[in-house]
């Protein structure tokens, strides 16, 4: 009896040891951590109950919940939520779309494939300013590539200025959008289609089933895990971008393609409202967390059904 709880106690004392050098190796991991995240996150929601704006020595006062308040009343600020809600949906839907047509293409046995998935990973690789940067000069009205091809071809909409005209900036701007998205989602899909035992193919074929039919009672079901998941983080993550709006449109023109992010960067950056901006940053926040809280439970209850 002596011996076994003596090898009870060695094993707890091993492990007490093991989780000690643990946290040695995990410390430096964490201080970046707390320091670039955790630290700015907390000072971010502070910010957001007093009334600090831009300027030296000027006193912050605590207003408590005066800031929200006021965001209840802004229609320009629910206006751009809308559109940011708009411009996420849109993006991921169309993305997904386009990438899971690609990752089917790249599945096939083609001439090039492997420059092909290269050169798929292209959007993604490249920066989000570089990817506006580069598309504006490619819609440039009256100058561009775009435009010389459409009047080249006489084209409808030749001299158009996509990204300043009211009726095609949104679209334009969702489109460009969906380009830098969709290499991610091919990539997932193409794993998952690749994932698929070639036996469950050979043996679909053998009984019949024509194109369609693999891919609506094989390959459908195959990815449906990874799709959910890819709709969900990718409206999380389009719905708090900004760098690629920023810089191809500034949220004009109008306020056509003002996502909220960029309205709290001008409420902030331009107009010198700290406190108010930081309660626009703390009801975004709030927004993707119950995205991402809804996307966890549905996750949670499709695994219970399997």
């Amino acid at each position: 009896m002596s011996t076994v709880v003596n090898k009870r106690r060695r094993r707890a004392n091993a492990g007490k040891m093991y989780n000690r050098g643990a946290w040695k190796y995990a410390v430096p991991v964490f201080i970046p951590l707390v320091l670039l995240s955790v630290v700015p996150l907390v000072q971010a929601i502070w910010t957001a109950f007093t009334d600090q704006v831009a300027g030296f020595n000027v006193e912050i006062k605590f207003i408590g919940l005066e800031n929200f308040r006021r965001l209840l009343t802004d229609t320009m600020f629910w206006a751009s939520f809308r559109i940011g809600i708009i411009w996420a949906v849109s993006v991921t839907l169309l993305a997904l779309v386009l990438g899971f047509g690609l990752a089917l293409l790249l599945n096939q046995k083609l001439r090039f494939l492997g420059l092909m998935r290269v050169l798929s990973l292209v959007p993604w690789a490249m920066p989000p300013v570089i990817v506006a940067i580069m598309w504006s000069l490619l819609l440039r009205p009256t100058s561009g590539p775009v435009d010389q091809i459409f009047s080249t071809l006489r084209i409808p909409g030749a001299g158009t200025d996509w990204l300043g005209n009211f009726n095609t900036a949104f679209p334009t701007v969702i489109l460009i959008g969906a380009w830098v998205a969709m290499p991610i989602i091919t990539v997932s899909i193409l794993a998952a289609i690749q994932g698929i035992p070639s036996e469950m193919i050979e043996a679909s074929i053998i009984d019949g089933a024509n194109a369609w039919q693999r891919f609506r009672y094989i390959t459908v079901p195959a990815v449906r895990a990874i799709t959910t998941a890819l709709v969900a983080l990718n409206i999380i993550w389009q719905f708090g971008s900004f760098g690629l709006v920023f810089v191809l449109t500034a949220g004009g023109p109008g306020g056509k393609t003002f996502v909220p992010a960029l309205f709290a960067y001008n409420e902030a950056f331009k107009y010198g409202n700290f406190g108010y901006a930081a309660s626009m940053g703390v009801v975004m926040a709030l927004a993707i967390l119950l995205m991402l809280g809804v996307y966890l439970k549905a996750s949670k209850r499709e695994d219970v059904q399997r």
